[in-house]
């Protein structure tokens, strides 16, 4: 029995990086899991993995700056697989970098329709269930992004601020109905992303070299640490997976 057994998660971004390797330790601990993204197939590659190692699993397509998307979405998997109990809101986009003065509108406010919009679009679509049932979780990815100005990133560094009220306002509004509202930041991962802000040669990040970033694996893992009763006393901010504290508590040292 996993730790997460009888439980039912929904990943947003769950494609690829940080989103697919999720999904596959949520698995792994027993829940199951609606892998949602844009790109279904992979989702769907990722869900029949799942199954063949004896998980339940179901591949949605979704882009989350759609609302209407989303909330078929998670309707289809509620009718599938039960209503989520899990929501993984890791859903994300930085590109284009730029400077504020030259940035283009359309492709800035696309970012805050996924990274902000979308979030909310998620957190609003589960959390009435939640409520009525006096439990779930969700798990907001966050960045360090959140609280510090870096160059390039008005539109990420502005979205992840965002998304750390609405942790907060969530936890505080809905903590005492007995949904769990956290948000996890995991520093550099080596995903797709990484290469995007490589490419760009735009303020420090840009410079580390590949071999400096974590695998998604690790995020993973504590995603999945903080879908437990282990985790009580972090609900209601944000936790940085660079934290050695966090890091031990999750198995990670």
């Amino acid at each position: 029995m996993g730790s997460l057994t009888g439980q039912v998660a929904f990943v947003t971004g769950a494609s690829r990086g940080i989103g697919a390797a999720t999904a596959l330790e949520l698995a792994r601990e027993g829940a199951a899991v609606i892998l949602a993204a844009r790109d279904e197939a992979a989702c769907q590659t990722h869900a029949t993995a799942i199954k063949q190692a004896g998980g339940q699993a179901l591949a949605v397509a979704c882009d989350v700056a759609d609302r209407s998307a989303v909330e078929e979405s998670i309707a289809t998997a509620t009718q599938t697989l039960g209503a989520p109990t899990i929501l993984i809101n890791n859903a994300g986009g930085i590109d284009p970098v730029s400077h504020l003065s030259d940035a283009d509108p359309d492709a800035w406010t696309k970012v805050i329709d996924i990274n902000v919009n979308g979030v909310f679009y998620a957190m609003r679509a589960v959390m009435p269930a939640m409520i009525a049932a006096g439990s779930g979780t969700i798990v907001n990815i966050s960045s360090g992004a959140a609280t510090s100005a870096l160059e390039g990133w008005s539109h990420y560094c502005a979205s992840k601020a965002a998304v750390l009220q609405l942790t907060r306002i969530a936890h505080k509004e809905s903590g005492p109905k007995g949904v769990r509202v956290v948000g996890l930041s995991p520093g550099t991962v080596a995903t797709d992303m990484q290469r995007v802000i490589k490419a760009s040669g735009v303020n420090p990040v840009s410079q580390l070299n590949w071999d400096d970033h974590i695998p998604p694996e690790w995020p993973a893992k504590a995603i999945a640490y903080l879908c437990t009763p282990a985790a009580d006393d972090l609900m209601g901010d944000d936790v940085s997976l660079r934290s050695e504290d966090v890091r031990r508590r999750v198995g990670l040292i």
